[in-house]
């Protein structure tokens, strides 16, 4: 089983911005790329926990890219019932090329109080036509997204809800490490058992009762919003996790910049 890179110290309280941080995964940036990204968060909104960003049927005029907190995609039957089929995290943009399309067709919310740069068509079409090694490092994030999106659909058809959980845990860890967002095997986790039951395909109860499978074999503490993976190892190997699908080994280091 493959072993995941930690960071070792605490979980940084101002943290550099997620989305340079997250990009250089793919391939270093010079001063100026990582310049040139900062200057997207010229305009932000704040989206209040619980409320949505963007709805199914929204005309989508602006892209937006997670500056902190929490998000979900989601989808919504006409019996109100929710599927989450994507998590949004600092760092994470909300479909780089959302504004193609005449309508949303699923919704964006808000999980904890959501802080987003808003983005024009226009600072989009300049930032990758300007800088090719930033444009490459976006197509390596939805490539990164769509292979997240097979491993959700593989978690739904293939594994046990305590692998689904487990896996799951492991997956938003690592996403926030790489973002200086988790460290130690500690991170926030504010999603409430609701949610993991719409992300997993699981009921609330069996959610339940299969967090305390998880605490009870000594792998997670989860407790006021915080996740403790205790062993990280031994739940890679129980929930058959391979970080391959995350794509965060550099594999663009032949594109990088000089200085």
């Amino acid at each position: 089983m493959a072993r995941l890179p930690l960071v070792s110290g605490a979980i940084p309280l101002r943290p550099e911005p997620a989305v340079a941080s997250k990009l250089e995964r793919f391939t270093r940036l010079s001063s100026d790329e990582r310049a040139a990204l900062a200057q997207l968060a010229r305009n932000v909104r704040v989206i209040d926990a619980r409320r949505d960003l963007m709805c199914e049927g929204d005309e989508p005029r602006f892209v937006h890219l997670v500056l902190d907190g929490w998000g979900c995609r989601y989808k919504t039957l006409p019996d109100g019932k929710r599927q989450i089929v994507g998590i949004f995290l600092a760092g994470d943009f909300c479909d780089v090329n959302v504004f193609i399309l005449n309508h949303m067709d699923h919704s964006v919310g808000a999980v904890t109080r959501l802080k987003v740069a808003v983005i024009t068509p226009d600072e989009m079409r300049a930032l990758t036509a300007e800088r090719p090694r930033i444009t490459q490092a976006l197509w390596w994030q939805e490539l990164m997204a769509m292979s997240i999106q097979r491993e959700w659909t593989l978690n739904l058809g293939q594994r046990t809800a305590y692998e689904r959980l487990g896996h799951l845990m492991i997956e938003l860890y690592v996403r926030l490490e790489a973002v200086g967002r988790a460290a130690d095997g500690r991170c926030d986790f504010p999603l409430t058992q609701n949610d993991l039951a719409d992300a997993t395909g699981l009921t609330a109860v069996h959610v339940n009762r299969t967090l305390q499978e998880l605490r009870r074999d000594r792998l997670i503490e989860l407790e006021r919003k915080q996740l403790q993976i205790l062993d990280l190892p031994r739940l890679m190997d129980a929930t058959m996790f391979n970080p391959n699908y995350l794509h965060l080994n550099r594999e663009g280091r032949h594109l990088d910049a000089n200085d």
